[in-house]
């Protein structure tokens, strides 16, 4: 069955464009929720960011099926949570979480 996503390509504007593509997880993409934890490991090759997106409350269940991450340019995923790009040129090993405030913030390594 194909994924519902909760925004339509005609409704993605250029926030982000040029980072490559990243993975993020369904329910961003298709529940709609915003990002709640994000981090930047090594690219697997020229195209990709490194930048993964969770909700941030996948099980480990849900994490571990593939079926729900799919891969997305970066401009994409910026659309459904626009307050990513502002991090999105930190480096390899970035992360941050969505705390309590709603505000995303850099956690500790």
């Amino acid at each position: 069955m194909p994924k519902k996503f909760a925004l339509h390509a005609a409704e993605l504007e250029k926030l982000a464009t040029g980072h490559g593509w990243c993975i993020a997880s369904d329910k961003i993409m298709v529940d709609g929720r915003k990002v709640g934890w994000m981090y930047r490991e090594e690219s697997s090759d020229e195209l990709d960011s490194g930048w993964r997106f969770f909700a941030g409350d996948e099980s480990d269940e849900y994490a571990n099926d593939p079926k729900n991450f799919s891969l997305y340019d970066v401009n994409t995923v910026s659309n459904y949570d626009p307050a990513i790009v502002q991090f999105l040129d930190a480096p390899v090993g970035s992360a941050y979480f969505r705390e309590g405030s709603g505000n995303l913030k850099a956690a500790n390594h």
